[in-house]
């Protein structure tokens, strides 16, 4: 499968487009990055991304990790909030 591209999923392409609408993707300066990583974990994250390049892998990569997680706010704003509802006992 050298050379060709799949079809970049759907998640891919959410998490891309929310990357750019934060502006993440705004300028034309980039930053080089460079690592080593295990070669089966590499191919692993291209086929289910869909991604061919590794430097587009690596862009995937930083913008999930860039990208908010919704249930992890929610979770620092209630903690150690309950409702007083809430039974604790069983």
């Amino acid at each position: 499968m050298a050379g060709a591209r799949a079809t970049p999923t759907p998640i891919l392409a959410s998490v891309l487009d929310d990357a750019r609408r934060a502006g993440l993707f705004g300028g034309d300066k980039t930053v080089h990055v460079s690592f080593r990583a295990p070669p089966a974990l590499v191919e692993a994250a291209k086929r289910e991304t869909g991604v061919s390049s590794t430097s587009e892998l690596g862009i995937v990569a930083l913008a999930m990790l860039a990208r908010p997680d919704p249930v992890a706010a929610f979770l620092r704003r209630t903690q150690g909030r309950l409702g007083p509802d809430h039974d604790l006992e069983y």
